[in-house]
Order: structure tokens, then sequence, then C-alpha cells
């Protein structure tokens, strides 16, 4: 038993993996917050943080990812997710345009690859 706690806590205090931090898994994490400023790009981001809600589309799923710094939505098959879960997706920015009588209510999002 003893043995098993000193292996494991050496093998996650060599991990790179942070909730919250700069480096997740061996990724650089974007926060949500700067993703706002690069809509539309085919920048690929890392982003991580927990699950708040699931719209179910047609083919595909769409969660309100949240970390510190804001919360985004992202566009996946993934289907097994669920509300609480914490979460680190690969993915591109992409931007939607909504034009409603003269003024843009279009949102940023994330499309995992």
């Amino acid at each position: 038993m003893g043995l098993t706690y000193f292996l494991t806590a050496g093998l996650v205090s060599c991990s790179n993996f942070s909730f919250f931090g700069i480096n997740a898994l061996g990724a650089n994490v974007t926060p949500i917050r700067e993703l706002r400023s690069q809509p539309d790009s085919n920048t690929t981001v890392y982003i991580q943080g927990k699950v708040e809600k699931i719209a179910p589309l047609l083919k595909r799923r769409a969660y309100l990812v949240r970390d510190e710094t804001g919360k985004i939505w992202v566009i996946t098959n993934q289907t097994n997710l669920r509300v609480g879960d914490q979460v680190v997706i690969k993915g591109q920015i992409r931007y939607r345009s909504i034009p409603i009588a003269n003024r843009e209510y279009g949102e940023v999002y994330v499309e995992e690859k």
C-alpha cells in the first residue's frame, strides 16, 4: 500500500497536468478570454475547463466549457461528456455571424479536431 502511494505521487508530481495552469497533458492551454480576440482563424488551440451545459445538435453536440477566465461553446462529435466533467479539448477557433437589424450578434466557438 505504501509503495503504491509513493509511486502514484511520484508520477503525478512529474506530470505536466495542472487544471487551470498553462500546461495540461503536454499541451499549451489557451485561456478562453483570449479566444474572443481571434475570431474565425485557422489557429489550433487547446482549451481546458469544466462542462457547464450540453446542447444536442443533429449529428454533433455542443458543450459550454468554462475556465477561470470565461466560457465558450465547443462543437464536437463526442457524446459521452456530462455536465461537471473536466475536459481538455483541441480544436479550431470559429466565428458564426448572426446579423439582425444591422447589428452583429455573432459568436466565437471552438470546433474540435
